[in-house]
C-alpha cells in the first residue's frame, strides 16, 4: 500500500492541550490506526516534530510516545524538507510569532484559537495568511462533538421549526490553587498574559452559534471576576485580573435570541461540563458534549404551575434520546483528519483563519461591552467575502 508521510511541526505540545487532545488522541492514534487514507487510497501517515521551549518536557513526551524528533528551534523545524504543516498550540500571546514564521517558510497552517489577543491583529494575521495562499486551518473542536453533531442534524432535519431561543450553560469550579491544585494554568487568570474567559470561550461561542443556529448580529456581556485572588503552580499568591466568568446575551439572525453563560467559579449542577437548550415552535433540545435529547411539540406535556404542592412530573423523563446513527470519534482527532484530507486531497476545510478572526471580534466586542455596559452590533469584518 502506497504511503504519503506529512511531517508536522507540532508547537505548544508540553500544554495540556496540545499533549492530550492533539498529539496524543489524534496525530499518535491516526498513526496507531495505520494512517488516513487519502482519496486515491494512499494513507496518510503523520510524521510529528515536537517543538517547545522545555528541552527536558519534549525528550520525555518523545520517547513516552515513540517519537524521535523533537527540538527547542523552530526555524530548525520548519525547514526540515518533509514538514508540510505548522500546528501551533502555544499561549495565545506567542502564537502571531510562530504562523508568520511558518508563513515565511511556505507550510500549512493549522492552529488552536484565539489566533490572537487583539482584533486588529487578528484581522492583520488572517491576511497575511490568506493573501500568502497556503491551505489554513483553526481548531472548532466543538463542532465535532457527539452532543453538538446530533444537535445540527436537528437543526438542518427542521426538527424544531422556527428556533426561538438558545439558553448555554459552561463551566465548573476551577480551584484557587491554595488548598487543592488548580485544574488551569495560572495564566488563565492574567490578562496581561492573555488570560480571560471572555477572550477564550467567546471565540467558541461564535463558531458554535453562527454555524448551528445563524450569524450573531449582536452582544451583550457582563463580565466578572469573582476569585480575586489564586496560587499559582509555584504555590506563590498572584491577583486575578482577568475575568473568571461572563454572562453573555446575543441576537442571532432570524431574532433567535442566545444566552451563554460561561464560568470557572461555578459548581456543576448539570448533566454535562457544558449543555445547550433550544427551544422552537415545533420542538425543543438539550445537547452537551456527548448526549443530545429532545421533546417533540406532540410530546409536550401540560404542566401546571402550583407553588403549594411538590412537583410530582418526572420532566427529565419526558424527553427523549436522540440515537446516535453513527460511530463518533474524538472530536479533535476528526478535524485533524479533515485538515489533512484539506491538504492531500484539497477537500474543503471552512473553519480557516477568517473564521477565527470573527471569534476574536465577538470576545472583543464583549469585553467592550462589559466595560461600557451596553449592547452592541457584531459589524462584518472587511475579511469576508462580500
Amino acid at each position: 500500500m502506497n504511503e504519503r508521510r506529512i511531517g508536522i511541526v507540532m508547537n505548544g505540545v508540553t500544554g495540556r492541550m496540545g499533549l492530550r487532545q492533539h498529539l496524543e488522541r489524534s496525530i499518535v492514534a491516526i498513526r496507531e490506526q495505520g494512517g488516513l487514507p487519502a482519496a486515491d487510497g494512499t494513507m496518510i501517515i503523520p510524521e510529528p516534530i515536537l517543538v517547545g521551549r522545555n528541552e527536558l518536557k519534549l525528550r520525555r513526551i518523545a520517547e513516552q510516545y515513540g517519537l524521535e524528533r523533537w527540538t527547542t528551534d523552530l526555524a530548525e523545524a520548519l525547514a526540515q524538507p518533509d514538514v508540510e504543516i505548522y500546528f501551533d498550540s502555544q499561549l495565545t500571546q506567542l502564537r502571531e510569532k510562530g504562523v508568520r514564521a511558518a508563513v515565511e517558510a511556505g507550510k500549512a497552517i493549522y492552529c488552536e484559537k484565539p489566533i490572537a489577543e487583539s482584533l486588529d491583529a487578528a484581522v492583520d494575521l488572517a491576511r497575511t495568511v490568506i493573501d500568502s495562499g497556503l491551505k489554513n486551518g483553526v481548531v472548532m473542536d466543538k463542532l465535532s462533538l457527539p452532543g453538538l453533531r446530533k444537535l445540527k442534524r436537528l437543526v438542518d432535519g427542521g426538527f424544531f421549526g422556527r428556533i426561538l431561543s438558545v439558553r448555554g450553560e459552561f463551566g465548573y469550579w476551577v480551584f484557587e490553587g491554595d488548598w487543592q491544585e488548580a485544574q488551569r494554568p495560572s495564566w488563565n487568570y492574567k490578562s496581561e498574559e492573555g488570560g480571560g474567559i471572555i477572550l477564550d470561550m467567546f471565540c467558541h461561542w461564535r463558531y458554535v452559534l453562527d454555524q448551528t443556529f445563524g450569524s450573531v448580529k449582536s452582544v451583550y456581556c457582563q463580565g466578572a471576576t469573582h476569585i480575586p485572588e489564586r496560587v499559582d503552580e509555584q504555590g506563590d499568591k498572584y491577583a486575578a485580573t482577568a475575568d473568571d466568568a461572563a454572562y453573555g446575551v446575543f441576537e442571532l439572525e432570524g431574532g433567535i435570541v442566545a444566552q451563554m453563560n460561561s464560568s470557572w467559579a461555578t459548581r456543576v449542577f448539570r448533566d454535562e461540563l457544558v449543555e445547550f437548550h433550544v427551544d422552537g415552535t415545533e420542538g425543543s433540545a438539550v445537547a452537551g458534549l456527548r448526549r443530545c435529547r429532545a421533546q417533540h411539540r406532540s410530546a409536550t406535556p401540560k404542566p401546571v404551575w402550583n407553588p403549594d404542592l411538590p412537583a410530582t412530573e418526572p420532566f427529565r423523563d419526558q424527553w427523549a434520546e436522540v440515537p446516535d446513527n453513527e460511530p463518533f470519534d474524538n472530536g479533535f482527532k476528526v478535524q485533524w483528519e479533515m485538515f489533512l484530507r484539506h491538504v492531500v486531497d484539497d477537500t474543503p476545510f471552512t473553519w480557516d483563519f477568517i473564521e477565527a478572526a470573527k471569534g476574536v471580534q465577538l470576545a472583543e466586542l464583549g469585553l467592550q461591552s462589559w466595560h461600557e455596559g451596553r449592547k452592541l452590533e457584531v459589524p462584518k469584518l472587511d475579511l469576508e467575502v462580500q
